[in-house]
């Protein structure tokens, strides 16, 4: 063999072996789980935040009027993302008063909790920041700062 297949075929080899390792976590547009037309606006306190990637969750349990909660996954961006824009840990703790507007998940179920994406949260200090990711596909609204 020559020299160049001794460089390349371990090469090769590494890169059918990685790319066997398994499925990865896809990404998704945002029109393949939520619905544009089932705006929401979710008023309560931030129980968890999952800072994992593709995309960060923040849980937000709100309370009904017959007085029951219900709890809110809400999908922003990545985490990334949301620390750029201004939303960052110590900000997102467990305890914290938001306001969230967004979008519903096309399934409308709320079994075990209702599901949706959210487009930007307002703080307890009056701040409202994006959440949302930028090119899903989601509505343009002008909360996205990088909108034109």
């Amino acid at each position: 063999m020559s020299r160049r297949v001794h460089r390349v075929l371990p090469v090769a080899v590494l890169a059918l072996t990685l790319s066997a390792a398994g499925p990865s976590p896809a990404h998704h547009a945002f029109s393949a789980e939520f619905d544009a037309n089932l705006p929401i606006k979710i008023e309560g306190t931030i129980t968890k935040v999952e800072w994992i990637n593709p995309h960060a969750w923040v849980h937000v349990e709100t309370t009904l009027d017959n007085g029951e909660t219900m709890t809110w996954e809400l999908e922003a961006g990545t985490p990334n993302t949301l620390v750029r824009r201004g939303l960052t840990r110590t900000l997102l703790r467990p305890g914290t008063e938001v306001v969230v507007r967004g979008y519903q998940s096309k399934d409308r179920m709320c079994v075990p909790n209702c599901r949706g994406s959210g487009r930007d949260m307002k703080l307890p200090d009056g701040r409202s920041l994006f959440m949302g990711s930028s090119g899903t596909g989601a509505p343009r609204d002008g909360a996205d700062p990088t909108e034109q």
